[in-house]
């Protein structure tokens, strides 16, 4: 079986080209239609897009269930709360990106657009390559569970502390290997100047935004493996989670404060996680009961947000758009 026949097995190739095609009509509806010009994208539209994403993800859902029955559909719906939980703390980190560089809200979703395009490429490339090696080496489900609990215990310890962007190696490497202009040239990523070629530094939260994203990936692929093995519901959760964070960022950007406890919920969800695998086999089950997981899921987030917003009651947003 070569790694195309890993990539659609048990999975129709028609309906990984209905996937593909209602994902480039989203996303040219999104540059087409939702975002011309430089208009800043206020709090209500942003929650107003977040809610068409969330539905169409959600239905798409229904679709899976209609076509895959019910384990599979569980199983996306289980995968897409959780991928779209930790974009929530992916979003987090790029609004302290934005802030460091002094990116306008103006000229933000340019760069998310973009940068949720080299998401897309690289979730992709990470999940065939996991498909691949999970389905040649199954015990490769237990590494990655392994590494969840791990991951999630590191989270819980380092909950308080921030992205430092200025201190960052990958900001340092790209200042020092590639000229950047002195300030914003309005939405361009580079420009001719004397001669020579130079990014902006709109160009450089560009780069950090799929940096950021591959950071994230190591925790959130191995997460959705740990769910179902199954490549079209892995694929699909995450981006599906993935098109609406653009939509998502400028709403969380306003209230990031009051979100604050929410990384330790994150951080129980993926010990729990990456705990099912083992759990499983000390019960004999074979697998974690899907509907089992996806209530606890919902469980432990609904906690995160219901605290978060109870011990943060009073507060304003911290983050400040230049």
């Amino acid at each position: 079986m070569d790694f195309i026949d890993y990539l659609w097995l048990g999975t129709p190739i028609w309906m990984w080209l209905t996937f593909g095609g209602l994902v480039l009509v989203l996303l040219a509806l999104d540059l087409g239609l939702l975002n011309r010009g430089n208009k800043e994208i206020g709090v209500k539209r942003s929650l107003a897009l977040s809610a068409f994403y969330i539905t169409i993800g959600l239905l798409f859902g229904g679709w899976v269930y209609l076509q895959l029955g019910q384990q599979a559909a569980v199983e996306y719906v289980t995968g897409f709360v959780v991928e779209k939980s930790l974009a929530m703390d992916n979003v987090f980190v790029i609004a302290m990106v934005f802030s460091a560089l002094a990116i306008p809200r103006a000229y933000q979703h340019r760069a998310l657009f973009w940068g949720i395009l080299g998401v897309i490429v690289l979730r992709a490339i990470m999940i065939g390559l996991g498909t691949v090696l999970v389905a040649q080496f199954g015990w490769v489900l237990y590494i990655f569970a392994a590494f969840l609990i791990f991951t999630g215990i590191q989270m819980w310890r380092t909950a308080d502390e921030e992205f430092d962007v200025e201190g960052s190696k990958m900001l340092r490497f790209i200042r020092r290997t590639f000229p950047v202009t002195d300030g914003l040239r309005g939405q361009a990523f580079w420009v001719k100047e004397n001669g020579r070629t130079l990014i902006t530094p709109l160009f450089v939260a560009l780069i950090m935004v799929e940096f950021v994203d591959i950071i994230f990936a190591v925790d959130s692929v191995p997460a959705i493996f740990a769910i179902t093995t199954n490549p079209f519901i892995v694929y699909t959760s995450n981006i599906f989670a993935i098109l609406g964070l653009r939509a998502l960022y400028f709403a969380l950007a306003a209230v990031i404060d009051r979100f604050a406890y929410l990384k330790y919920a994150l951080a129980v969800l993926l010990v729990f996680i990456g705990s099912k695998i083992f759990i499983a086999d000390l019960m004999g089950t074979g697998k974690f009961p899907p509907v089992a997981s996806l209530g606890i899921t919902f469980a432990i987030l609904a906690a995160g947000v219901i605290v978060s917003l109870y011990k943060t009651r009073g507060q304003g947003a911290i983050v400040k758009e230049g």
